[in-house]
Formats: structure tokens, C-alpha cells, sequence
């Protein structure tokens, strides 16, 4: 459930007000929490944050003042970390000012990096991800999508599909054919235009590629897959041992499947408002929704907790 104004319509000021003295102050009617119920927010060493539907609102838009709340994070000494199945390339685009002081857990773990260098990477054997190249070439409406690293290449017959996923990919080729194609590859993500991500899932993917890969619903129009053992989870605990950071010392916000990993893995979980049911089982706080700049909300409540007030 959204708060139901629009992100340009919202005064920012007087939404952390309103916020936190109404319907996120106790615990929710299907008994999540609200984030102010979380007490030991000073404790947060790393906030690791989904982008689509969670930071970013329904037009793609990151909150007001997001550069200067990644400053103040830093400074007080909270390390902002994007979790996505955007590569690595195409996030650090969106944090052009930061890239030296963030971490990015890109490619849903694939790609881990931190102030701007890789400290870990997974590869998906080519004669597999050739099988799932076929698989989604053969499944209805559906895109097949190659991604190595900072490189995409989607079938020449889906090339009216390009500009859509290329919101998601920095670089996209079209290539005839992916038979014979031979190229390090840390990800296949399916591109589902009529929104059955989550039929195709359960229907095939999951139980043809679940043993071999780690397959994920990324949201209603994406089903992605890494090598085994690779998500947002796995990112996350790659970077912690980096930096020196205990899991109870990190944060989470996600909104759907492909967050559930790093949720369970995070001492801090939380999910935006917006997020379906579904995951409350995987989060223990509730922040407001991604219409309703809930990451800056939380954000100034960890700076406050750290005696770093957002001004």
C-alpha cells in the first residue's frame, strides 16, 4: 500500500513527520513492524538497498537529496550499498558522484564491488547458460537476455525490445543467433513483456535450471540466473568479509524475490510499503513505500540514531 501522493506532490519535510507519527509508529494490522520499531538503528554499518520499486519510485526516480544523505552516511560512517540486477556498469550511472564511497552488488551478487573495484565475480559455464538461452528462446513472449558483465547481447528477432531493456543494461548488442556464442557470462535474465515472470517460474524454470543455477523472480517481468549459490545474499556476506562488517550490523530494504536473500542475511530487514505480502515473512520492519521516499525516510532515522542528524 502506497501513502497515495505522488513523489513530486510530497513535501519531504512534512512527510517524515507524518510518517512517523501515524501509520508506521506501531506495529501494522498484519503485524509488521514499523522501522521505529527497530532500536538498535545506530548500530548499522552497511545499508544495502534494492533499487527498482525501493529506492527508485514508479518513474524511476531516486528521493530528493539522495547525494547528499549517501555523503552524510558516510560520514557517519555507513557504507550505501545498490543491490541489483542491474550490472555493475549500468549502477554506477546512477551514483556517478559516489562510486568511490559506495559498494555496488550488482547482477543480483554476480558482481560485487566496492569504491569502484571488483572484490568478487561469478561465471555461469557457457554450455549452460547456452541451455538457457535455448529455453527462453523457445518459451512464449519471451526475451532471453545475455549478460557479461558489462556487455548485453538479446536475439535480432527481439530487437523492438531493445530500448526496454536497455533501462536495465548499459550496453545492448543484437546478435542473429546465440548458437556457437562462447563469452564469459555471469548472467541469463529473461525478459517476460505480458508480466508472467512469476508463471514461468514456478511452471519451468525453477524446477529445469534449479539444481544447476540459482534462479530467482526478479520482480513481474524478469526471471534471472546465476551461477549456484549466487543472489543478493551471497553479495552482501562477499562484502561484509571485504570491509570487516557482522551481518547484524547490516541493513536491508527490498520489495520482492530476488531481495529475499539478503533480507535473511541482514540483522536489519526491511521492506517498502509497496512490497506484496509475500515478503513480509522475509523482513522484520515495514518503511513507507517506494512513492514515499521510505529509503530517505529510513535513512535520516539511521543518521538520527547515530547522532548525525540529515539537515
Amino acid at each position: 500500500m502506497a501513502l497515495g501522493r505522488r513523489a513530486e506532490e510530497v513535501d519531504y519535510n512534512g512527510l517524515c513527520s507524518i510518517v512517523s507519527l501515524s501509520m508506521f509508529v506501531q506495529t501494522g494490522e498484519d503485524g509488521m513492524q514499523s522501522y521505529r520499531n527497530d532500536c538498535d538503528l545506530a548500530s548499522i554499518e552497511l545499508l544495502a538497498c534494492d533499487m527498482d520499486c525501493t529506492l527508485l519510485d514508479d518513474a524511476g526516480r531516486q528521493p530528493k537529496c539522495m547525494p547528499e544523505r549517501i555523503e552524510a552516511l558516510a560520514d557517519a560512517g555507513v557504507l550505501f550499498c545498490p543491490a541489483s540486477g542491474r550490472p555493475a556498469p549500468k549502477l554506477a550511472t546512477m551514483f556517478p558522484e559516489h562510486i568511490d564511497r559506495i559498494a555496488l552488488c550488482s547482477d543480483n551478487g554476480g558482481d560485487v564491488r566496492y569504491a569502484g573495484s571488483t572484490i568478487a565475480r561469478s561465471r555461469i559455464d557457457v554450455a549452460v547458460y547456452r541451455e538457457v538461452l535455448a529455453a527462453g528462446m523457445a518459451y512464449p513472449n519471451c526475451v532471453p537476455v545475455l549478460c557479461a558483465y558489462g556487455d548485453t547481447f538479446i536475439p535480432q528477432r527481439d530487437q523492438a525490445y531493445a530500448d526496454e531493456v536497455s533501462r536495465f543494461y548499459a550496453t545492448v548488442s543484437c546478435v542473429p543467433s546465440f548458437e556457437g556464442i562462447d563469452i564469459e557470462a555471469n548472467k541469463v535474465s529473461l525478459y517476460l513483456p505480458n508480466g508472467n515472470s512469476r508463471q514461468a517460474y514456478e511452471q519451468t524454470f525453477r524446477d529445469r535450471f534449479g539444481d544447476t543455477l540459482s534462479v530467482v523472480c526478479a520482480g513481474e517481468n524478469w526471471v534471472d540466473f546465476m551461477a549456484a549459490g549466487v543472489d543478493k545474499g551471497s553479495g552482501l556476506a562477499h562484502l561484509c568479509r571485504h570491509v570487516g562488517i557482522e551481518a547484524s550490523n547490516v541493513a536491508a530494504v527490498g520489495d520482492t524475490y530476488n531481495d529475499i536473500s539478503m533480507l535473511e542475511f541482514a540483522g536489519h530487514s526491511f521492506v517498502v510499503d509497496n512490497a506484496g505480502p509475500h515478503m513480509d515473512e522475509h523482513a522484520r520492519f515495514r518503511i513507507p513505500g517506494n512513492n514515499d521516499h521510505g529509503v530517505a525516510v529510513l535513512i535520516d532515522a539511521i543518521l538520527e540514531a547515530k547522532g548525525h542528524p540529515f539537515t
